[in-house]
C-alpha cells in the first residue's frame, strides 16, 4: 500500500478472524463489491443488499474474509488483482 501512497486509516490483525458473520458490517453504506481471487474478478452490486453469492465471494478456503480488504469511497474490495487496483488507485 505504501508503494501507491495509499493512506491506511484502519487496520485489523490477522489474529482477528473475520467471518461470513462479519461481512454485513464490512460492506455497511458501500454500493459495490469487487471481489478478486487471482485473476477472477467478480463485481456485485450492493444496492438491493449482500447475496449469499457475494458473501462466499468474500471468503477464502477457511471460511474467513479474504485479504487484502479495502474499502475506498463506496467500494469494497475484498483480494488482490493488479490490474483492479491499478485502476482504483491510479
Amino acid at each position: 500500500m505504501e508503494a501507491r501512497s495509499i493512506e491506511i486509516k484502519e487496520t485489523v490483525l490477522a489474529s482477528k478472524k473475520l467471518n461470513a458473520a462479519h461481512c454485513p458490517e464490512v460492506t455497511e453504506k458501500a454500493s459495490k463489491l469487487i471481489a478478486m481471487k487471482g485473476k477472477k474478478v467478480e463485481t456485485f452490486d450492493l444496492k438491493e443488499g449482500l447475496s449469499d453469492a457475494a458473501i462466499a465471494a468474500m471468503l477464502g478456503p477457511t471460511g474467513n474474509l479474504r485479504a487484502p480488504t479495502l474499502k475506498v469511497g463506496k467500494t469494497v474490495l475484498v483480494g488482490y488483482n493488479d490490474s483492479v487496483f491499478e485502476a482504483h488507485f491510479n
